[in-house]
């Protein structure tokens, strides 16, 4: 991709020259500060979430590249590289990024937020059985994301539940 220089008749050398910046935009570095509370788990190749307010409603994904070895003093931070692929070539150099990185990511069942009933400090969802009959059943749940909540205990895997409407439902 080809860059304009931004050089103003003034410093032009010849009229036989041409000044370009040459730019590969295919893949996208970052260079980002990490607040030193989090340094522990920052390793390289952890996958970061990437946006931009130009693209409201986009995600880009990438991973940590780069993570320096020290804190820095003065900023209580630690130096670290994103890399971002960028095959569309929709980044810009120079963007205004906002970036997520995924340190505590794990694999866990979870179910809409909408399935789980609370009643005083228990929670339950609704098992379908093999007969079609909704059973309330315990469960010990875990944390909340993006309108699923995590299941510790109490569900397995494969089993049917009812996902909304238990206000209607009976046992």
């Amino acid at each position: 991709m080809l860059g304009y220089t931004g050089l103003t008749e003034d410093i032009l050398i010849s009229n036989n020259i041409f000044i370009i910046t040459l730019d590969d935009n295919s893949t996208i570095y970052s260079d980002i500060k990490i607040p030193e509370n989090y340094s522990a788990s920052i390793k390289k190749g952890l996958p970061v979430d990437v946006k931009l307010s130009s693209f409201k409603n986009k995600t880009f994904s990438g991973e940590v590249d780069f993570v320096s070895s020290r804190i820095n003093a003065d900023t209580r931070s630690l130096l670290s590289r994103i890399k971002v692929e960028n095959t569309n070539l929709e980044l810009i150099s120079g963007s205004l990024l906002e970036v997520s990185v995924k340190f505590n990511l794990r694999n866990s069942l979870s179910v809409p937020d909408t399935s789980v009933m609370i009643e005083g400090d228990k929670s339950y969802v609704y098992k379908i059985n093999d007969e079609n009959i909704a059973n309330k059943t315990e469960v010990k749940t875990g944390i909340r994301d993006n309108k699923n909540i995590e299941i510790i205990s109490g569900l397995s895997e494969g089993e049917i539940i009812v996902a909304e409407g238990l206000k209607k439902s009976k046992t």
